[in-house]
């Protein structure tokens, strides 16, 4: 199943949905593919109770104006599941977080980064097919150039994701 990447920082949120004139159908429009972005055009003409031609030049704008970045794939439930997950929260040295971010971006496993206040500087999300290739992930990001500690906890369940 496909699902739409859309990512706006929360403090953002308001303006870009301001400068961006998102209506409440565009709200309905996104929900929708966010279940199913591969829902034909005419389905969800039907489910928001407008025509085929205004749900997609609604698709287009929302391409265009940048509110739908892209398409992916979403992984199956079954498949995420075997896969094990941690955060690693990481300390660095002064003055190198591009770079530190930069060595991480070449790091497929890692799968968002996250600059937070606090005693870390940043929180990788890592995933891994097993535990030691876990370890040696969380060994690789100890050892990038910069980075003077990690702290990581293996994620054992999802309560909530959105």
């Amino acid at each position: 199943m496909l699902h739409i990447i859309w990512q706006i920082d929360e403090a953002d949120y308001h303006n870009v949905e301001e400068a961006m004139n998102l209506t409440d159908k565009d709200r309905e429009l996104l929900a929708l593919l966010g279940d199913n972005a591969r829902m034909p055009v005419a389905t969800l003409a039907k489910k928001l109770l407008l025509s085929r031609t205004t749900v997609q030049a609604r698709l287009e704008r929302l391409e265009r104006e940048g509110v739908i970045a892209g398409y992916g794939v979403r992984l199956s439930d079954a498949y995420s599941s075997s896969l094990v997950r941690a955060h690693i929260m990481i300390t660095l040295a002064p003055k190198v977080l591009s770079q530190v971010c930069s060595t991480l971006q070449r790091i497929q496993a890692v799968k968002s980064l996250h600059s937070v206040s606090g005693t870390f500087d940043l929180i990788a999300v890592i995933e891994a097919p097993s535990i030691s290739e876990l370890d040696r992930l969380v060994d690789e990001i100890g050892m990038v150039d910069g980075v003077e500690r990690t702290l990581s906890s293996i994620i054992l369940s999802t309560r909530i994701s959105r």
